[in-house]
């Protein structure tokens, strides 16, 4: 038995509703993810195009034909712009709207009124286009991104496709052609659609709860005034690069770095001031240090910085280049920014490398500020040393 392309359209549209309902429901609300917010946007947009085009053949052709066409190029826009929010700001307004409003022109200009397929080179061009963009966005993001973008890429990609070959049997034989109605036509198209819908729906509220995962991973390691690591987060990284370096028989250097007299910059110029000086020793130290390097805020206005490779010496010399750095960027809120004492320690080779690296840096940073601030000084095992 052979179903009707109104049936089908109607069976769609009902799983459209309950795809765009879950999704909505137990997806979005939970992770509020850009992504998941753009796929809920085009769920609406599918399901209101598809129930448009259910005017096919009665009065209101001339007006459902054109806006189905529109909603669905609207709704693979929405797809595009997901896909480009996982790596990307999304596109531009007047990017999402070139499509739509091309389709709207040319299927309003085509007569609708008596041609089922107004304008419809120009909405299979820009759904092969728009799709094709969201599987590129996806392709693009790291291999290791997640376990789904890559199959969910090449759906896309396959879609995008399926969409260049309708465009290409629509322009050669016309809709009307023998390859068009069988391969290309309305009945396959919203068989292809139903699936497509559903197998993405799942594979998206799994990419969605990823892209959460991962937000609160980076919420829960970055310092969120100064967007260097938090205290834990170095603590553990620092932990793991220096079980790296004893393998390899490498030291390195720990650098704590405190500014001074920073409660006179509160008191003096408010909060925000002290804000800005904080943000502006971290611009300064994530502009002269390596890629290699490990940066964090260790409380307050004090730092911490790991140096694999580099050298007590070296690092007094990296630790004023930063300072250097610093009092050349300026601040607008206030006229001088604070002057930075350094504590210097090399790591040690056994399993308390670190803690014992920083014990010194801390004895170190004492003595800077008791030398009169605005120095490096260098620890050793049993003291420090200018």
């Amino acid at each position: 038995m052979m179903l009707d392309t109104a049936t089908l359209r109607v069976a769609l549209a009902l799983v459209d509703l309950t795809l765009l309902m879950l999704f909505y429901f137990i997806t979005f609300r939970r992770t509020r993810s850009p992504y998941s917010g753009w796929w809920c946007m085009a769920l609406l947009l599918f399901l209101v195009g598809n129930a448009a085009y259910l005017l096919d053949g009665t009065v209101h052709q001339v007006w459902a034909n054109p806006a189905g066409s529109v909603l669905l190029v609207a709704g693979a826009a929405s797809i595009w712009a997901g896909g480009r929010s996982l790596r990307a700001p999304a596109p531009r307004p007047w990017q999402l709207a070139a499509g739509p409003a091309a389709t709207a022109a040319a299927s309003v200009f085509d007569h609708p009124a008596t041609n089922v397929w107004a304008g419809g080179p120009v909405y299979l061009g820009f759904m092969a286009l728009l799709i094709g963009l969201a599987s590129r966005e996806l392709f693009l993001l790291e291999r290791d991104y997640s376990r789904v973008h890559r199959p969910l890429a090449v759906g896309a990609g396959i879609l995008a496709v399926f969409y260049l070959g309708r465009l290409f049997a629509y322009l050669t034989k016309g809709p009307d052609g023998a390859v068009f109605t069988s391969v290309f036509g309305s009945v396959p198209m919203t068989v292809l659609s139903m699936v497509t819908l559903v197998v993405a729906s799942f594979t998206m509220a799994e990419l969605s709860y990823e892209q959460q995962t991962t937000d609160l991973r980076a919420r829960a390691t970055v310092d969120g005034l100064t967007g260097l690591l938090n205290r834990s987060a170095f603590l553990d990284l620092a932990e793991n690069e220096l079980r790296r370096l004893r393998r390899t028989g490498t030291t390195a250097s720990v650098i704590l770095a405190d500014l001074d007299h920073f409660k006179a910059i509160n008191d003096q110029f408010g909060h925000s001031a002290g804000d800005s000086a904080l943000q502006a020793f971290a611009r300064a130290c994530a502009g002269t240090v390596r890629s290699t390097d490990l940066v964090g805020r260790y409380g307050g206005e004090e730092f911490i910085l790991l140096l694999p490779g580099v050298t007590p010496d070296r690092a007094r010399e990296i630790a004023a280049d930063i300072s250097v750095r610093l009092h050349q960027t300026g601040s607008p809120i206030i006229p001088r920014l604070p002057t930075v004492s350094y504590g210097i320690a090399a790591t040690g080779s056994g399993p308390g490398g670190l803690d014992a690296a920083v014990v010194l840096a801390d004895a170190a940073l004492y003595q800077a500020k008791t030398l009169g601030r605005d120095r490096a000084e260098l620890a050793t095992g049993g003291g420090t040393t200018k």
